[in-house]
């Protein structure tokens, strides 16, 4: 990095425990045994008030992790932002582009390799998994591009894809793929138990956290925790996209 050549700013915002918005100029690398060749950085966790961890991760030229990724009782989800990467589980590989992605239960090791001549990037994902009486979730792969567009909310100018089963209970949460089109929005604010992490694929918006308007764009990580207010704008001349994750499919604990 060097000498900085203005004064120190970041657009970043945390609140611990109801929202942030992590934006890359802040971002450093973090040391994640396994992990080889490779800038990781978490994003978030569990200090920051979220039941899973998220990670952005850069691959470099044999980048891998041959250690394997996940243990016992935890699920684990990535997706390929840009590049080639190999993903491995349970005997099976999965080539995967921008737009690709894999899911592997709890107690199944992930493996990762890059297999671009530069750098791949990634978003990656875990959580605890929650055991229902009866199900069992099961490795799930794919890419982005190949799934349907669904319309959002019956708003033609909001469009969804789910990248995992939406009618099997064995999933205790999913990832979805939100876009609007310039000057769509959501219908209204959302105030619910679930929590998100959201990574920003393209566009800009303003995101209503808390009843904060807080501008973000392309690049951008986004967490917002259980009841936190929540709805976005999407403004300039790109669709604003984001991935995410969601809980679904369980109940409150008490």
């Amino acid at each position: 990095m060097g000498y900085p050549k203005d004064l120190l700013s970041n657009r970043s915002i945390v609140k611990h425990g109801k929202f942030a918005l992590i934006t890359p100029e802040g971002l450093v690398n973090n040391v994640i045994p396994g992990f080889e060749n490779c800038d990781i950085s978490i994003l978030g966790s569990p200090k920051l008030g979220a039941s899973f961890v998220d990670y952005i991760v850069t691959m470099h030229k044999g980048g891998r992790n041959s250690q394997g990724f996940g243990y016992e009782g935890v699920e684990t989800f990535v997706y390929c932002l840009e590049g080639r990467i190999k993903a491995s589980a349970n005997d099976e590989s999965f080539e995967l582009e921008e737009g690709g992605y894999l899911y592997c239960p709890p107690g199944e090791k992930m493996y990762l390799e890059n297999l671009a001549d530069g750098e791949s990037r990634c978003f990656l994902y875990k959580q605890k998994y929650r055991p229902l009486e009866g199900y069992n979730p099961y490795i799930v792969s794919g890419n982005a591009n190949d799934l349907e567009n669904k319309i959002y909310d019956d708003m033609e100018n909001v469009h969804i894809k789910d990248l995992l089963p939406t009618d099997d209970l064995a999933f205790d949460m999913n990832f979805h793929i939100l876009t609007f089109d310039p000057a769509a929005s959501h219908p209204f604010i959302e105030t619910h138990i679930q929590e998100h992490g959201a990574y920003l694929l393209s566009g800009e918006g303003m995101y209503n956290l808390d009843n904060q308007w807080i501008p973000v764009k392309k690049g951008d990580y986004i967490f917002m925790g259980p009841y936190c207010l929540q709805a976005c704008y999407a403004v300039g001349r790109e669709k604003l996209s984001y991935v995410y994750s969601k809980d679904c499919n369980r109940d409150a604990l008490l």
